[in-house]
């Protein structure tokens, strides 16, 4: 425990003598002129538009299924 009060201490002493930043430019006046681009309104887009249900057909042999998967055929 001793260990680490020292190097806390230290860090925390090191944090206070720095130099305070510089603070950031006021730039939205800036960004007023430069952003003259007029947006279009979106529309909600179902995403589920196209679907169509496909279910299974039924359980077939799988042995004529394979012979009609093969490259020969």
């Amino acid at each position: 425990m001793k260990f680490y009060v020292f190097p806390g201490a230290a860090a925390l002493a090191l944090g206070a003598c720095t130099n305070e930043p510089t603070p950031l430019p006021n730039i939205t006046a800036q960004q007023a002129v430069a952003n003259t681009a007029i947006a279009s309104p979106i529309s909600y887009q179902d995403p589920l538009a196209g679907y169509t249900y496909r279910g299974p057909t039924g359980p077939r042999d799988w042995r004529s299924v394979n012979e009609e998967q093969t490259e020969g055929n």
